[in-house]
């Protein structure tokens, strides 16, 4: 079901190095903006992994095939945000979720890095994966054109409700890009899955960082 060959690139070291008495603060530069995410060593999600910087960095450079200006994002598996505020910064409507253990931290990021800007105001909302999606994101009137997701498989147990959940938002006219540094043969299982629902293309690979990013739409019946 992969036919295109996929863009071979590397992941650009677009943070700048800082001396800072914060260890836990990571500063990037996407789109013209400096962005400046807090770190937190208490939860996976809360920090920035390989995939988050390429996606981001793809969206930069592709915005012509991925034009995300006035479009509606959801972003499952936030993290730190960096995602969401790229997609921001691009002028998408973004809503970012995550567990909630990780929205407080999550919610300072974005609203730090977007609070001066002139955007869309970016919504962050608690979303466990297979969970109560009917309720809290009824598809009546939550229809998004793009959902992002970066480095959402690792947690094994977690792959079934994931793979819901991208089921359930990718409506026709839907595009979900998903970016993930492939490392365990569940990870090659979790793609298998995806090229058997979607219709999925990789768009770019980043070897060195074993990274790829793939593009999947729902198939036409």
């Amino acid at each position: 079901p992969l036919t295109d060959s996929p863009v071979i690139l590397t992941i650009l070291q677009n943070w700048v190095p800082r001396v800072s008495h914060y260890f836990d603060k990571e500063h990037y530069t996407y789109a013209g903006h400096q962005i400046v995410i807090q770190e937190s060593i208490e939860h996976f999600g809360a920090v920035v992994w390989p995939g988050a910087l390429a996606l981001s960095q793809y969206l930069e450079s592709n915005q012509e095939q991925f034009n995300l200006k006035d479009k509606k994002v959801l972003e499952i598996g936030a993290g730190t945000g960096l995602v969401s505020i790229v997609a921001c910064i691009l002028g998408a409507y973004v809503t970012a979720t995550d567990l909630p253990e990780v929205l407080e931290n999550l919610s300072y990021n974005i609203s730090s890095n977007t609070q001066n800007m002139n955007i869309h105001k970016p919504e962050v909302r608690k979303l466990v994966w297979g969970e109560g999606l009917n309720e809290d994101f009824p598809i009546s009137t939550h229809h998004y054109d793009f959902i992002l997701a970066t480095d959402v498989v690792y947690y094994h147990a977690a792959l079934d409700p994931l793979l819901a959940t991208m089921v359930y938002f990718c409506k026709p006219g839907t595009v979900l890009l998903w970016a993930n540094k492939f490392r365990f043969s569940t990870d090659y299982e979790f793609l298998e899955k995806i090229c058997n629902i979607f219709n999925t293309t990789i768009l770019a690979e980043f070897p060195e960082s074993n990274v790829k990013l793939l593009k999947a739409t729902v198939r036409a019946n």
